[in-house]
């Protein structure tokens, strides 16, 4: 009896495990696109002190290529809009995670008092 309850205890842990390294990969995500969610609103913040005047220019690979302003404004406020998507989509894919996070610690504490229960009965019988 104790036997197959490790089996499960064991099973169950090894779950337990595979999910806190996925929140932890994906709380590594989500703080990464919060870097590129700051350094873009400080790109908007730069690009709204420039006037028509002011010459813009593209990183693209090595190369730096003339851009026309409200290109590059566009682009930012389109790159913002998806890094703000993303950054939803890792709270909500976070709260998932925790809470089947939550409902694997309740299984291990089950399985653990079952657990200990088996071998106090094993030792009872012995």
């Amino acid at each position: 009896m104790a036997e197959v309850i490790q089996k499960k205890l064991q099973s169950e842990l090894e779950k337990y495990q595979q999910l806190q390294k996925d929140v932890s990969k994906s709380m590594s995500a989500r703080q990464k696109l919060e870097a590129q969610l700051t350094e873009n609103n400080i790109v908007k913040e730069e690009l709204t002190l420039l006037d028509i005047q002011n010459t813009v220019y593209k990183l693209i690979g090595p190369v730096l290529v003339k851009q026309d302003l409200d290109e590059a404004k566009a682009t930012v406020s389109k790159r913002l809009e998806y890094i703000n998507g993303e950054i939803q989509r890792y709270e909500t894919l976070l709260k998932e995670m925790e809470r089947k996070s939550e409902q694997h610690r309740e299984v291990l504490s089950s399985l653990q008092q079952e657990y200990q229960r088996a071998q106090g009965q094993a030792v009872g019988k012995a």
